[in-house]
């Protein structure tokens, strides 16, 4: 009875050392490859982790999507009353300036798949891929503002870049249109929340505190007008140089369930209440 015992432990001992070498050449491989072989592996043998991790997505948040659902339709209730005559008057000036129709936008809906990874909030897994239409370089917003932008695609899942990513990039301007800069999370480790930063900003220019952060629209992946923040406060100056100022998410990655992938001819809207619809 112990020969059996024996080839056993041999052949787990064999299988874990084939694992062990598997993960450290996949740890020191390059990152598109990384990306690849993570890829290959939700869609085949993790595919039905993924599906049961969906199932169980959707059922934690059906009570608390049911009431976003009725307060949103009580609101969309109250706009519609005042729709058309809104719509009357907005094709009155058109007219009137010889302004053509706005081109239809659309968005893809995704559900996003929280992961119990230290990584969770700078990348995230989104429950559509491929199949539903999203590509890569496509900008990702939740209801609050910008959450990123799509990294890698899979047949029906994809990975997101958030703004949380170290890696993550943006050109953004104040509300009124009066300062440049680029965002991207700040490194100080002394902030207990992640926040972001905008840099790159002239030290003759002043940016108030509480002042609206938006995207440029330059580099063709973040359409103008997303909301990226709020302006906090100066996080660090160089005199005579820059001013780099602290800004406040408008979204957190790790609490939003669902999200929209913009493609990249969308223009994002913002409402006269002040929140932004796609």
């Amino acid at each position: 009875m112990l020969a059996p015992d024996r080839t056993f432990a041999r052949r787990d001992t064999a299988l874990f050392i084939l694992c062990l070498v598997l993960s450290v050449g996949a740890l020191f491989a390059p990152e598109r490859w990384q990306y690849a072989i993570a890829s290959s592996a939700r869609s085949t043998a993790l595919a039905p982790l993924i599906a049961l991790q969906r199932r169980a997505e959707a059922s934690r948040t059906s009570l608390a999507r049911f009431e976003l659902l009725t307060a949103q339709r009580d609101s969309a209730t109250v706009a519609a009353q005042s729709l058309p005559v809104l719509l009357e008057e907005n094709n009155q000036l058109r007219a009137l300036l010889g302004l053509a129709q706005r081109l239809p936008r659309r968005v893809i809906p995704a559900e996003v798949l929280h992961q119990s990874l230290p990584t969770d909030g700078r990348t995230l897994l989104l429950g559509a891929g491929r199949q539903s239409g999203l590509e890569p370089f496509q900008a990702v917003v939740a209801p609050e503002g910008l959450l990123g932008v799509v990294l890698t695609v899979g047949p029906t899942t994809s990975v997101v870049m958030t703004w949380a990513h170290p890696d993550f990039r943006a050109s953004a301007v104040t509300l009124d249109g009066s300062v440049a800069g680029i965002i991207g999370v700040t490194a100080d480790a002394s902030v207990r929340e992640p926040m972001l930063e905008l840099r790159g900003v002239p030290y003759r220019d002043s940016v108030p505190v509480g002042t609206e952060v938006i995207t440029s629209g330059l580099g063709g992946v973040y359409p103008r007008g997303l909301p990226i923040g709020t302006v906090v406060g100066v996080a660090r100056e160089s005199e005579g140089w820059e001013r780099i100022y602290l800004v406040r998410p408008a979204a957190a990655p790790a609490r939003v369930s669902h999200a929209l992938v913009l493609p990249a001819s969308t223009v994002w809207v913002p409402s006269p209440a002040g929140d932004s619809v796609p």
